[in-house]
């Protein structure tokens, strides 16, 4: 049983981690080469999107680290078990304090309303973002290590 909950977890976690490497490397830089207000609106679609299903992923995935954590606390790696939930935390903490207040703004931008300074909000909101990601996928790469 325990075998399944860390594949199962590592697996979650993993494509977390895809899904936010996709969005730094690869949507953001698509969304940016559309022309017009096409871009932003493609960002305001994508933070409602997103910031809708993220925090249930975000947390899912602690409590599956956890559980993995306490489950597997007599066995190798569970320190590095223990270690990717306090990144996890981090990268939670991350998200409340830096990227949801700028995607909460993001979200609701039109043409019509946006800031004069929305590109320097999306390209703040990017840098976090670049942050955040390289916490997850420190945790990510300890949770495969506790796998072997």
């Amino acid at each position: 049983m325990l075998d399944a909950l860390e594949v199962v977890t590592t697996v979650v976690v993993g494509l977390m981690v895809g899904v936010e490497f996709s969005v730094a490397f690869i949507m953001n830089r698509i969304l940016d080469a559309l022309p017009e207000d096409s871009g932003q609106l493609g960002h305001a679609h994508g933070g409602r999107m997103l910031g809708t299903l993220m925090p249930f992923w975000y947390i899912g995935s602690l409590v599956l680290i956890a559980i993995w954590a306490v489950a597997g606390w007599q066995h190798d790696g569970a320190g590095l078990v223990v270690t990717a939930a306090g990144l996890l935390i981090v990268s939670v903490l991350m998200s409340v304090l830096l990227l949801v207040p700028i995607n909460n703004r993001n979200r609701t931008w039109t043409p019509q309303n946006r800031p004069a300074d929305w590109k320097q909000q999306l390209n703040r909101w990017l840098r976090y973002h670049y942050g955040r990601l390289a916490v997850i996928l420190a945790a990510f790469t300890l949770l495969v290590t506790a796998l072997v």
